[in-house]
């Protein structure tokens, strides 16, 4: 596991949806619609981060509007669907933004997130990530995706550079 040095030198958050923002699962309903499951917990973190001032980026191989309608409501920028090589994404976001790598986490829950974990300061995944996964992370949080896993992670990373306060301001959503 990183210590506390690393988690305070994180100024980004690169999260991957499905496994870490939801649960991974998907709910076939009888009218042909899929659905997902989000914690709010985590929704409220993300809200927490960007009014901070943190920069939050969705790279997802997937592609759910639903979702993606979720997290700009919860006033996520940059969400980036149908991502086939994350790693790609990753290195180009940070030279584009002029982020150094100790500036970055990421949190992903399977193998195509592996290569990403790789080039970020502090590589994350949730508690029922896949094995592969959890042995290249430097933390693995306590709970599962889609239930507080992002929430444990911003809250760790904001409370190692004193943000994690709470005031009325910030659920204006």
């Amino acid at each position: 596991m990183k210590n506390q040095k690393q988690f305070s030198k994180v100024s980004c958050f690169i999260l991957d949806v499905d496994g870490v923002l939801t649960d991974g699962n998907v709910l076939v309903l009888d009218n042909g619609l899929q659905a997902r499951r989000m914690s709010i917990k985590d929704g409220f973190a993300l809200q927490m981060a960007i009014k901070k001032g943190y920069k939050i980026v969705i790279v997802s191989g997937g592609n759910s509007p639903q979702v993606a309608d979720r997290l700009q409501k919860l006033g996520v920028i940059e969400i980036n669907m149908s991502v086939a090589d994350k790693k790609k994404f990753v290195s180009e976001f940070k030279l584009k933004n002029g982020l150094s790598r100790d500036q970055l986490l990421y949190m992903g829950d399977d193998l195509p997130d592996i290569p990403v974990m790789s080039i970020v300061g502090v590589a994350c995944c949730p508690a029922d990530a896949v094995k592969e996964v959890k042995n290249a992370a430097d933390y693995i949080a306590k709970y599962n995706g889609g239930d507080a896993c992002v929430r444990e992670v911003i809250e760790k990373v904001l409370k190692a550079n004193d943000d994690w306060e709470f005031s009325i301001e910030l659920t204006s959503q």
